[in-house]
């Protein structure tokens, strides 16, 4: 059942790739609550269906019809194209690659997350950007291009773009893979701030066990199930 705090909730979801004999079930049966605030991180063996669970979360991908699917009280299982683009406008997503454009500086990288906001001006987005890239300590480096950044400033690009639109959720797809200890440590102290700043929920997929220490819970996932979703004891 869920609670009226609750931004995601999932029941009885299953998913599946491929049609017909070659069709192979990915997710079983996955039950799952997120309240607003919360840190979640979901851990687990490598194909063991988290990417595929926080892309349906996320609106990236269609959830299939059967078990529910409920983020922001929109139900998304078997959700067509337009309901999910306007599901995706409430989340920031942070991924491994950062997926930055290259030919585009850090403030117009920023930028890009806000062009869907009809009611904004070009002088307005960039105010905005640069004050995202500020928080993330890049204000000296707006107009700097991807090639010319470390790997943490790039993924503190990332970080600006996602919370740019004050997202409600933020997905993170291994945001630290690809960084040392201490930029993967300074990244996720990063999204725990400002989230915690903006008020949004985070869901964080990670195999990185450094940063396990920001989750309020932690939940694993094995073989495409959810196998353990009991609060993480920070405190031992």
């Amino acid at each position: 059942m869920m609670t009226k705090e609750a931004v995601i909730s999932i029941q009885n979801l299953n998913h599946y790739f491929g049609k017909g004999q070659l069709q192979k079930q990915v997710l079983f049966d996955v039950n799952l609550e997120i309240n607003t605030g919360e840190i979640v991180i979901m851990t687990g063996p490598s194909g063991s269906g988290k990417t595929t669970l926080l892309t349906l979360i996320g609106g990236l991908r269609s959830a299939q019809v059967g078990g529910s699917l409920k983020v922001l009280q929109q139900e998304l299982c078997g959700a067509n194209a337009a309901e999910l683009t306007l599901a995706r406008r409430h989340n920031g997503y942070i991924f491994q690659a950062h997926n930055l454009h290259n030919s585009l500086t850090a403030i117009q990288n920023v930028r890009m997350a806000l062009e869907l906001h009809n009611n904004l001006s070009v002088k307005q987005m960039l105010e905005r950007s640069a004050q995202m890239l500020d928080l993330v300590g890049l204000g000296h480096r707006l107009n700097y291009y991807p090639d010319d950044l470390s790997g943490g400033q790039k993924q503190r690009v990332a970080i600006a773009r996602a919370l740019v639109n004050n997202p409600q959720i933020v997905l993170a797809d291994e945001p630290t893979a690809a960084l040392d200890s201490k930029s993967g440590r300074d990244v996720v102290n990063l999204m725990q701030t400002l989230a915690k700043e903006q008020g949004c929920t985070i869901l964080l997929v990670t195999h990185d066990n450094r940063i396990l220490d920001i989750a309020d819970r932690i939940v694993y996932m094995e073989d495409g199930k959810l196998t353990n979703n009991s609060v993480m004891s920070l405190a031992s």
